[in-house]
């Protein structure tokens, strides 16, 4: 097998894990269990706890301890072993900590594949650049299999799901021993000295008041992107119960109607250049945040039947909502960063986005429809839910056109996308 075709495996693989119950969890918890909301906002926080941290950890044992792609393999394996344990969690309460453990060692892996995957093309001469998205839009395509593979065989709403993910990644485990060697490039060297150009890095960044104000909106951006993985498959689950929706595809297959966001994901990747170009970075950005507020709007107007139509249009403008603030935000970062702390920049991005607000999001959003939006019965006011988070959407847009100030500079972003 060539280089590219392998690596194109490990992406696949690598996001099929994660697409197999990211989505649909919410309806296993909710139309099976029949758990409360607000237990359930704490399962998604576990990506953001560990998002916090275990990155960071694991990135320091691959740079100065043992070869990326052996813990690579080791995290998948002892991340299938947790998975295997879920369905037997009989308690939302276990369930928390169970999940913790499977994030901690899978969300490392996300950064540890794209380490193996950079180290392995560099090492034979070839471009990251132009040669690696070719190989990580696979990684899309496997979170989208996953999510039809688990719709089709009809695991949505049970333990199956988690059996699937486990499959993977006990084949992912296997699979990474048989990749390139990747040794640690800073094996004996101390943490010292790097921990504390981080702390000065860090520092610096926040005490730029744009800097600081831009961290703070993509913790906001943040927790709207778990509002939308959380409870969208299980919203369309619920109209199972209206005797009018039950037999529509829409209630049937939710995963495969929630997975045009992710086709619109790999599509919406390629207007970004032309819409950095033609509008700047902050125009772009406030787009992907109205983007949100649509995104969640749709969802609340919109039903299997007459008005699926607002149901896939919002499942579209969700890749416009993703990309534009997630890859726009990347570069905007690496536009006002300087060389010597980009690095740290970009992580602090990651932290504040999947970290932070991913928990504050997940633990807030749960919380609210427990106590607002859910009736003594356990039904949830779904209309009013969607127009509360398209609020919060709307009032982050609004605060961000007028606090974030920004001149566009055509030249810098053509320099950085073409690096």
């Amino acid at each position: 097998m060539s280089l590219k075709f392998r690596l194109t495996i490990l992406s696949f693989l690598q996001f099929f894990i994660w697409g197999a119950w990211l989505i649909t969890i919410g309806a296993y918890w909710f139309q099976t269990k029949k758990w409360s909301g607000g237990e359930f906002g704490a399962i998604f926080s576990t990506m953001g706890i560990s998002a916090l941290f275990m990155p960071t950890v694991m990135g320091m044992l691959a740079d100065r301890v043992i070869n990326a792609e052996k813990l690579l393999g080791i995290s998948h394996l002892m991340g299938g072993l947790v998975l295997m344990l879920v369905p037997l969690v009989d308690s939302p309460v276990t369930m928390f900590p169970v999940m913790l453990v499977n994030m901690i060692f899978y969300m490392p892996t996300i950064s540890l594949a794209n380490s193996v995957s950079y180290t392995s093309l560099k090492n034979v001469g070839k471009d990251v650049v132009k040669d690696f998205p070719p190989i990580r839009v696979w990684g899309t395509i496997g979170f989208i299999a996953a999510m039809w593979t688990v719709s089709l065989l009809k695991l949505e709403k049970t333990a199956g799901q988690f059996y699937v993910a486990a499959g993977a990644s006990f084949l992912l485990a296997v699979y990474s021993f048989t990749l390139p060697k990747c040794p640690p490039p800073l094996k004996g060297q101390s943490n010292k000295e790097a921990g504390a150009r981080m702390g000065k890095d860090m520092f610096s960044l926040f005490r730029n008041r744009k800097m600081a104000l831009f961290f703070i909106f993509s913790m906001l951006l943040g927790a709207a992107l778990q509002l939308t993985n959380a409870y969208g498959d299980t919203f369309l689950h619920d109209f199972d119960k209206v005797l009018e929706y039950k037999d529509t595809i829409a209630v049937k297959y939710p995963a495969i109607i929630m997975s045009i966001s992710q086709i619109s994901e790999t599509l919406f990747i390629l207007a970004i250049p032309f819409f950095l170009k033609r509008f700047g970075i902050k125009q772009v950005m406030l787009i992907s945040m109205i983007a949100w507020v649509l995104r969640f709007g749709l969802f609340a107007y919109g039903n299997p039947a007459e008005g699926l139509w607002m149901i896939i249009l919002s499942c579209i403008i969700y890749g416009m909502a993703f990309d534009f603030f997630n890859i726009s935000g990347s570069l905007f970062v690496e536009t006002q960063s300087s060389p010597s702390i980009r690095a740290s920049a970009q992580g602090i991005f990651m932290m504040m986005t999947n970290g932070i607000g991913a928990v504050l999001g997940s633990v807030i959003s749960g919380i609210v429809i427990q106590k607002f939006f859910t009736a003594a019965n356990g039904a949830m006011n779904w209309h009013d839910i969607w127009l509360s988070f398209a609020g919060y959407s709307l009032v982050v847009a609004v605060l961000f056109a007028v606090l974030f100030k920004h001149r566009h500079n055509p030249q810098a972003v053509e320099k950085v996308a073409g690096h």
